[in-house]
């Protein structure tokens, strides 16, 4: 894929009508600062947990856990606790030898090609909210799925999958209004026409709309996305500002007097038209509509659970296996915590390799056939022009090699998007 990009450097002749060569040289030139850099941290990721292995971090991170909740007043039989001073020292230090690369790829990568909208300040202030709040759902939640499986018996790997389906639908149902609106403003769709539109539309397939919202991404970054979330009567939309043409803070001209930061903003982002006009934005809200209407989002979920009842029975089967412990250097003690990382991390990681390609292949599927069900509501002419702005918009390289786009792509190449509109939008 690399080479790819290295070497296609002119619009291919295919191309030619929906890609002019400037913007063409953009993406090739992202894409490949991209591919560096995921080259150099994954190389990195490989050799720190390789090192991390071999030099016995993980036993000498657990006692170390052990002094600590020791310290506290919490003996060698408060297993939990310690799992739980484990957890937390873990994710501190993945959270700081993954601050460098996080900085580089903002400040430098998305910087360069005009996507980054974030100060310095403002990216630790968010890493800060994010590691906190992570914390206060994962401890928690590791707590009582460590107590479960203690008390559990024989049946415990039942109890803890219909526990961890339970705090996923919570965490599913509770994230868009609770716990993004931490990190990013939600306003309602205004009153117009557009709001009128989707609702129309929403009415239309019969899905149950009760909201629609405008997230201000732009702060963040200048790509653009949409979703919708809840359950059963109670579903809303939300659009990334960056998907409107009119909610665009790149389309607008910063008021006058405003402080040299936004100058800065203005300058980075000179001469980017970005977004969709409504109709577009219609056919957009389509596709993902689709997903609902064809029951993808189900699929995905039972698929899902599926899984995970399946690994927490591997995870029964494999627990009382002393030597799984003592080749991660646990020879005394077989605490639960670690069993579960050694099992679901390490021991699965071939099974998770097989299914992350079957999922990627599934989702290609659904999303052509979400496109399909853009097309059967007449929205294929404007899905059409839409793929192709927000492929300009987000600097999509549309060549690939065909081994990386099977394995990697788990939305079609766009030109093969492109093509099974095409017969509609003629018609």
């Amino acid at each position: 894929q690399r080479r790819v990009y290295r070497t296609t450097t002119h619009v291919p002749q295919e191309l030619g009508q929906i890609m002019d060569s400037e913007t063409f040289e953009k993406s090739r030139l992202y894409q490949l600062d991209k591919s560096t850099f995921s080259f150099w941290s994954g190389l990195y990721s490989e050799v720190e947990g390789t090192m991390i292995l071999l030099c016995g971090g993980i036993p000498f991170l657990w006692k170390l856990s052990g002094q600590i909740s020791g310290h506290a007043g919490f003996g060698p039989e408060y297993e939990i606790v310690q799992s739980l001073v484990f957890l937390l020292l873990a994710t501190l230090f993945s959270a700081m030898t993954g601050l460098p690369w996080s900085l580089y790829n903002t400040f430098v990568i998305e910087e360069k090609h005009g996507f980054n909208q974030q100060t310095l300040g403002f990216f630790f202030k968010d890493a800060i909210k994010k590691f906190v709040v992570t914390q206060c759902i994962l401890l928690p939640v590791t707590s009582l799925l460590l107590y479960i499986i203690k008390i559990g018996g024989d049946y415990f790997f039942i109890y803890a999958w219909l526990f961890t389906l339970v705090v996923s639908l919570v965490l599913v149902t509770i994230y868009a209004d609770y716990i993004a609106p931490l990190f990013d403003k939600f306003i309602p769709l205004p009153e117009g026409e557009l709001k009128q539109q989707i609702e129309t539309m929403a009415k239309s397939i019969d899905f149950p709309l009760t909201k629609v919202y405008v997230v201000e991404g732009s702060k963040r970054s200048s790509h653009s996305n949409a979703y919708f979330y809840g359950f059963f009567k109670n579903k809303r939309i939300v659009l990334f500002d960056t998907l409107l043409e009119e909610y665009s803070a790149l389309n607008k001209e910063p008021a006058e007097g405003e402080d040299g930061e936004n100058e800065e903003t203005k300058s980075k982002t000179k001469n980017k038209k970005q977004g969709c006009k409504n109709e577009e934005v219609l056919a957009v809200l389509g596709h993902e509509l689709g997903h609902w209407k064809l029951g993808h989002t189900v699929k995905n979920i039972i698929i899902s659970q599926m899984n995970s009842f399946l690994c927490f029975f591997l995870f029964a089967v494999l627990i009382g296996q002393k030597e799984l412990f003592a080749a991660f250097g646990f020879y005394d003690t077989q605490p639960t915590l670690i069993g579960l990382m050694i099992i679901f991390q390490f021991i699965f990681s071939p099974y998770n390799e097989v299914l992350s390609f079957c999922l990627t292949v599934l989702s290609r599927r659904f999303e052509f056939q979400a496109d399909a069900f853009a097309k059967e509501l007449g929205k294929a002419k404007d899905l059409y022009s839409a793929l192709i702005k927000l492929n300009k918009d987000n600097l999509g390289f549309p060549v690939s090699d065909w081994i990386f786009s099977m394995w990697h792509y788990s939305h079609p190449p766009l030109l093969e998007r492109l093509q099974a509109l095409k017969d509609a939008k003629q018609e």
